[in-house]
């Protein structure tokens, strides 16, 4: 016979633990079950120089907040578990660990989870898996000549792992600049293959650009309120990288590093890969895009009062003349491709008709079409900081708060 509990939550994430907080808060019997530990993506899937792009007094959880001597500090990813340990100690969420979801499926009453340690029945499921299962990496991969070694973000450690020689790093997003920054500072030649991107300045007007982004509204701006919600969650990471220097990293800064800036991966033929030609239109949007937002911020300053530093602009993104649209795989000049290109879910063990065609859930803020099934951590669930530690706690009570509603009526 299946074990019985009123709510299985998938993942033991930050994602996870703030959902069995407010279950534990409104008295719900419920399961945590992680294929892993808790907070395993954050151990297993990141590299060793990894921190942080929010800032430590942005860290927080219910009733859980960062308290240690370096507020303007990034966490490491060692910081970040230990962390999300601790609340998961505080809170007593019930975790079972080295429990992988196999199957789940719509019953009668609920729903039927089947893990590789048995089989669970539950009226209502909260899929707390996250959206970075697995790296997103693209069809071109595939004709990618075999001597040139290609690894993602989930099996890069190291600029010292790496094969010596030329590295092409396709992707220019948070991981993509980090890791390209990291590869050309321990002395290999980077080339960083550029398509759409969010740049920002580390710092703007004496603040961290995220004190902006939180002080401003920007991050509470509901999924509802967004008008381009699909847009919105596909949006990359922006450019940042949290360093105790507190420095801008955009591509301005790797081109002076010496990173050479090709277009977009177009295709790989006859042992060579091509790059689109709208380079530049590519990096004019991401200037346009960033001093809107900090258009946003003077309004916002003006408004309110703050007492800040006066409002500045930073110099345009700087593209060659002319850029190289292809690059010989063959040649040896480049002996690592690096996949930055993003991540995907895997809800390959979800029985229920609830993806779409591009591998997303079907969902309306985080109540899935499904009765009794939910989401939290994806991108924009219910706000814009819905994937941010510090965004999960207003999602995860409204979630909640519906699963409590639901489960009233049954």
């Amino acid at each position: 016979m299946p074990e019985h509990t009123t709510t299985v939550v998938i993942g033991a994430g930050h994602a996870g633990l703030a959902a069995s907080h407010f279950l534990s808060e409104r008295a719900i019997d419920h399961l945590v079950l992680e294929r892993g530990e808790v907070a395993n993506s954050w151990r297993r899937e990141r590299w060793d120089s990894l921190r942080l792009l929010t800032p430590n007094w942005q860290s927080r959880l219910p009733g859980h907040r960062y308290g240690g001597p370096d507020p303007d500090g990034y966490m490491t990813m060692g910081e970040v578990v230990e962390f999300i340990d601790r609340f998961a100690a505080l809170s007593r969420a019930p975790v079972r660990t080295g429990t992988t979801v196999t199957s789940l499926r719509r019953t009668d009453d609920g729903y039927h989870v089947t893990t590789d340690r048995g089989e669970i029945g539950c009226r209502t499921v909260v899929i707390a898996s996250g959206a970075c299962n697995r790296p997103a990496v693209p069809r071109l991969s595939e004709a990618v000549p075999a001597a040139v070694e290609q690894v993602t973000p989930f099996g890069y450690r190291g600029a010292d792992r790496l094969p010596d020689g030329g590295v092409l790093v396709v992707g220019a997003s948070a991981t993509g600049v980090q890791l390209a920054a990291e590869l050309q500072r321990s002395g290999r030649q980077v080339t960083l293959s550029t398509g759409e991107h969010v740049r920002l300045p580390r710092m703007y007007r004496g603040r961290d650009v995220l004190w902006w982004m939180d002080a401003a509204g920007v991050w509470d701006q509901r999924y509802d309120e967004v008008p381009d919600l699909t847009r919105a969650r596909r949006l990359a990471s922006p450019q940042l990288a949290g360093t105790p220097t507190r420095a801008t990293l955009d591509i301005n800064a790797l081109t002076r590093m010496g990173v050479e800036l090709v277009g977009r991966s177009a295709a790989v033929r006859d042992g060579e890969m091509l790059f689109s030609g709208g380079l530049r239109a590519v990096i004019s949007l991401a200037d346009l895009k960033m001093a809107r937002l900090l258009n946003t911020f003077d309004e916002w300053a003006l408004a309110s009062g703050q007492d800040v530093k006066p409002s500045e602009r930073f110099e345009h993104t700087h593209v060659p003349a002319s850029t190289r649209l292809r690059l010989d795989l063959r040649g040896g000049a480049i002996r690592t491709i690096v996949w930055a290109t993003g991540f995907r879910p895997d809800y390959t063990w979800l029985e229920v008709p609830v993806v779409n065609e591009k591998g997303h859930l079907n969902h309306d803020g985080g109540v899935v079409d499904s009765p009794g099934l939910y989401a939290l951590g994806l991108p924009v669930l219910r706000r814009r900081k819905s994937t941010f530690i510090h965004g999960i706690e207003d999602d995860a009570r409204e979630v909640i708060d519906h699963l409590t509603r639901y489960l009233a009526t049954r």
